[in-house]
């Protein structure tokens, strides 16, 4: 087995506890935010959803083009996509949390969130293990390559990048502003 190099392992760690600071300081670890935005009365997951897709999409690639990383696409096949999002929509609508805000949410000491966490280990640890006894399943459903908008579209991926992130900015600008007096810090 062969892992990274320790200083981009490093980097992993640090990005992922600020990214779970981010998380909880913005609340999107809580049960109640979740449903609040599926109600569509609190809007502070799509910002902060948004606000990362904005941030990450440049960041990935301007790396990119000054050659300090790579992306490596995976071809879209549907007999991984579709299974994947029926099972991501059932542990969201089970849990009422979504992976990063599940892990999240542990740091906070919420105990039905280490029942999450720990189905996705198992879950993750079964995939793995079955991964080879599926192959065949997984690309009988179709194949449709590697995608990505700037390929589809036609256009440089850094130039679209930025252009998605204004576009972002001002879709952000123009969202309903959330609930001053919103107080999820004592759950029931």
């Amino acid at each position: 087995m062969e892992f990274e190099e320790p200083t981009k392992l490093l980097l992993g760690l640090v990005t992922g506890i600020v990214f779970g600071f981010l998380l909880q300081k913005g609340q999107v670890a809580k049960f109640r935010v979740i449903v609040d935005q599926l109600l569509l009365r609190d809007w502070t997951v799509v910002k902060i959803m948004l606000t990362a897709i904005a941030v990450g999409t440049v960041g990935v690639h301007f790396l990119v083009e000054y050659d300090v990383a790579s992306l490596h696409v995976k071809e879209a096949l549907w007999g991984r996509i579709l299974p994947g999002a029926v099972l991501f929509g059932i542990g969201m609508a089970v849990l009422g949390l979504c992976p990063g805000t599940c892990v999240a949410a542990c740091g906070e000491g919420a105990k039905d969130a280490y029942a999450g966490a720990l189905g996705m280990l198992v879950s993750g640890f079964f995939y793995v293990a079955l991964f080879p006894h599926f192959q065949g399943l997984f690309k009988a459903w179709g194949n449709s390559g590697k995608l990505t908008f700037p390929g589809c579209l036609g256009l440089p991926a850094l130039g679209f990048a930025v252009a998605a992130s204004l576009a972002i900015g001002i879709i952000l600008h123009f969202m309903p502003s959330d609930k001053s007096s919103r107080n999820y810090t004592k759950e029931k």
